[in-house]
């Protein structure tokens, strides 16, 4: 696969007429001097001595980006309350890895909030993958400020196995119960793997004793691109079938409020909205609420 073409023809998105805006606004900021960074559960950057007009004209940037999924984020006074409250998912896993000297990927990685949070880890290189042109901008935006040297691939997952090099770790949360072919994603990103290397990895899950998986018909939580919602069991077996030889489950975890929530930031419906207003146990479908598996899957 000639991933530098792929790369070529992936920049040209940046021109489309709904994403040209996004690439004005970032390339019209100023560059400041002095910033200064704090990474903690709201990703933080101060600017000193910012101007009236130069926060207006960053607050139009990220206001004309919406809706922003990951975060939060904190510019000065302004406040990026994202949708999701990504500090949760983020300090859940943080005792179970250990990033130093290490090379990482994050697949799916939105606009770049963990892999800011992981540069407190002093990785050896952070590369993240997501094809949406709006959430590069979104990274592109923040990175003005942050200048870190993470690089941000406009690839998806079914690149990793194509990739230049291979990851001592892999992080993977929220895009398996998006694939038609969850064995063939974990097969992806076995190969991604370097020897003894680490997959970590977050989905929907339904409860069970039993090696089964729930396939909606059409949607689930008005998500249409919800493929398999397996058992913990399940899951444990793409993995094995996938070529992993060890699979831990650091947690389960039922979707709530105070994680996942619609704020000024968001200009579309959120969990609120997916779920029965007269039973919160199950989606407006009828299935059981979304719950999440956590796991850590060992390439031997």
């Amino acid at each position: 696969m000639d991933l530098n073409t792929l790369r070529e023809e992936r920049q040209k998105w940046l021109t489309w007429k709904n994403i040209k805006p996004y690439q004005d606004a970032i390339k019209a900021l100023p560059v400041f001097k002095d910033i200064s960074v704090s990474l903690g559960d709201t990703v933080e950057i101060t600017i000193p001595n910012l101007s009236l007009a130069e926060a207006k004209q960053i607050e139009s940037a990220a206001r004309l980006m919406l809706p922003w999924r990951k975060g939060p984020f904190k510019i000065n006074d302004l406040f990026i309350d994202s949708e999701w409250q990504s500090q949760i998912k983020y300090n859940l896993l943080e005792p179970h890895f250990d990033l130093k000297d290490k090379i990482v990927g994050d697949i799916g990685c939105n606009n770049g909030y963990y892999l800011f949070r992981m540069l407190t880890h002093q990785p050896k290189r952070l590369v993240g993958f997501d094809p949406s042109a709006i959430y590069y901008s979104q990274f592109q935006l923040l990175d003005h400020f942050i200048r870190s040297e993470i690089v941000y691939e406009l690839l998806g997952v079914e690149h990793v196995e194509f990739y230049e090099h291979k990851f001592d770790i892999l992080f993977c949360l929220g895009v398996l119960y998006h694939r038609a072919d969850p064995v063939g994603m974990l097969k992806s990103l076995f190969k991604g793997l370097n020897k003894g290397g680490e997959l970590i990895l977050d989905t929907f899950m339904i409860d069970g004793d039993d090696e089964m998986c729930l396939t909606p018909r059409d949607r689930y939580s008005k998500i249409p691109n919800i493929y398999f919602v397996p058992t913990v069991k399940a899951l444990k077996n793409w993995c094995y079938r996938a070529g992993f030889e060890s699979v831990e489950v650091l947690e389960t975890m039922v979707t709530e409020s105070n994680e996942q929530r619609k704020t000024e930031w968001v200009n579309t419906q959120s969990l609120e909205d997916f779920l029965d207003p007269n039973d919160p146990t199950k989606t407006v479908e009828g299935y059981p609420a979304p719950k999440r598996v956590y796991i850590k899957a060992i390439k031997k």
